[in-house]
């Protein structure tokens, strides 16, 4: 199956601040690459030692949880609705609405560079789902089917 074609290759950190509402610690992905006109892209987060989650998560063996990868899900998603949304002034915040089929495959430990590879499996009218895979270095880590809402 041929890939939509790619409608914008790069959302820097700069352009992320700009479309979704969450700061530090809670904003979760670094950049957003290759949205595509089936809206489609890829999160990208690169996990480091000094995560505040890693000071009371396994401290003696440090593992990113699971938890923030979903989130960090379905703030890529939201990256890519609002980037995508054409003739209407973009929205102010995104609500996170679902989580279903969610599994855990691998630990994500400090020094990964998790991909978020999403694409869109539904949308009626301001709600959108999404399908994700987090993969490190080619392999799933997690997936999940999220939801979200855009709104003013």
């Amino acid at each position: 199956m041929e890939e939509a074609p790619v409608r914008f290759e790069l959302v820097d950190i700069n352009a992320i601040l700009r479309t979704l509402p969450h700061r530090f610690p809670m904003l979760l992905i670094d950049r957003v690459i290759n949205i595509r006109t089936d809206y489609s892209g890829i999160g990208i987060k690169n996990v480091t030692f000094n995560e505040p989650a890693f000071q009371g998560h396994f401290p003696e063996r440090p593992v990113y949880p699971g938890v923030m990868m979903i989130e960090a899900m379905a703030q890529t998603a939201g990256v890519i609705g609002i980037t995508s949304v054409d003739g209407t002034e973009k929205p102010r915040a995104v609500y996170f609405l679902t989580i279903d089929k969610c599994k855990f495959r691998k630990p994500v430990l400090p020094g990964d560079t998790i991909e978020y590879h999403m694409r869109s499996i539904g949308r009626r009218k301001a709600m959108w789902w999404f399908h994700g895979d987090a993969k490190v270095n080619g392999q799933v880590v997690a997936e999940a089917d999220v939801g979200a809402m855009l709104t003013d």
